[in-house]
């Protein structure tokens, strides 16, 4: 009597939809929920090879290639009652696993396309803050293992991206009135499971409590994560699709699916708010992510963001081209920008508003900012 015992929840909804498992000498196997037997969960078993589970958890091989793979033909019907953690007994079946199309999934079913959920929605809400679940699938991930530069590698591209789309909600909200240099207290991630149950699962939770003013500075942000890593849904558009997050968004994101194609990485990820009823997701498989780097590898992405300034001008040269205005965060200047702007007009100690696009100053520790739109008040 050849038995297994699960040891990763592949899918979930309702209940366990895929689950890989092992036996007593380490074989690996995978089950697939077919259908109910007096309201207890019947599952389809295979064996499978290391190397072709891991290509099914980074969303470069679908469901069905991989069970019909099955290794000297076997396959198995087994009962499980969901509880978790039981012993499942493996009932050999007869015939070929190819003529049974009833326990078969359509082609073309990658797991990236239904990530698991629940969990991080759970997670969100017993820890009453924003939580952020990420699994990576490298070639070592097989075994459930991740090389420490790869993580930290992902971590530190992840916390990036994070980062840069807080800003931008944050700029859009009118509480950031430049671009900080390091990552926003408010979008620091602190990681709280080194490793979830999973292929290569983190998860992660804001560093900072969430306060009720800028907490939709956050979510607003990962909203924004969310439509870059659309782009992977159709990479020949990806360009068309990036423009409206030019500059550091941007490539903050290119920079991450870069470093997944140059070290064979899959990455999915879901996120929640303690308010949360579903978790938002967005996956890159790695297929996907060596696509994206090559279509991406000539996109002008310049380095600058559009930011506004309010507050009273205290400085201007009419002949030079430069001003300062004093922000409530702070004093700031800078110089007009080449399109026919001039100061003429302007009052010291009147207030304004100022449109303006910053870029990054190479050797300098402040960014410049190009005056290109003025209105009084």
């Amino acid at each position: 009597m050849k038995t297994i015992r699960p040891t990763t929840v592949l899918d979930y909804y309702d209940g366990v939809q895929i689950f890989e498992g092992r036996d007593a000498i380490g074989g690996h196997y995978v089950g697939v929920l077919v259908d109910a037997v007096d309201r207890v969960d019947r599952y389809l078993v295979t064996g499978a090879a290391p190397e072709r589970l891991r290509q099914f958890r980074s969303g470069s091989l679908d469901l069905r290639t991989l069970l019909l793979e099955v290794p000297g033909g076997e396959w198995y019907l087994t009962l499980s009652d969901g509880s978790g953690g039981e012993e499942l007994v493996l009932r050999p079946q007869d015939g070929p696993l190819s003529a049974r199309e009833e326990f078969l999934p359509l082609p073309d079913l990658f797991l990236a396309d239904d990530p698991a959920d629940d969990l991080v929605v759970q997670q969100a809400r017993e820890r009453d803050n924003v939580v952020i679940e990420f699994s990576a699938e490298p070639p070592e991930a097989q075994s459930h293992r991740i090389r420490v530069n790869i993580l930290a590698g992902v971590l530190t591209h992840l916390q990036t991206l994070v980062g840069y789309a807080y800003q931008s909600a944050s700029q859009e909200l009118q509480r950031l009135p430049l671009p900080t240099r390091g990552i926003p207290d408010g979008a620091l991630m602190d990681v709280v499971v080194p490793a979830a149950a999973g292929s290569f699962r983190v998860v992660l939770e804001a560093a900072n409590p969430m306060r009720a003013e800028t907490f939709p500075d956050l979510e607003i942000g990962l909203k924004r994560v969310d439509e870059l890593f659309a782009t992977a849904g159709d990479p020949e558009k990806s360009p068309e699709s990036l423009r409206p997050h030019r500059g550091h968004l941007a490539g903050s994101y290119i920079n991450l699916v870069s470093f997944l194609a140059k070290n064979k990485v899959g990455l999915s990820y879901s996120w929640a708010t303690p308010m949360s009823s579903i978790a938002q997701r967005g996956n890159v498989s790695e297929p996907v992510a060596r696509r994206l780097t090559e279509v991406l590898a000539n996109f002008s992405n310049p380095s600058y963001e559009q930011v506004t300034l309010r507050g009273r001008l205290y400085r201007v040269n009419r002949n030079t081209g430069t001003w300062g205005i004093e922000t409530p965060e702070g004093k700031r200047f800078g110089k007009v920008a080449d399109l026919g702007l001039n100061l003429a007009g302007l009052e010291i100690g009147a207030s304004y508003t100022f449109r303006c696009v910053v870029e990054e100053a190479v050797g300098k520790e402040k960014p410049v900012l190009y005056l290109e739109g003025i209105r009084a008040g």
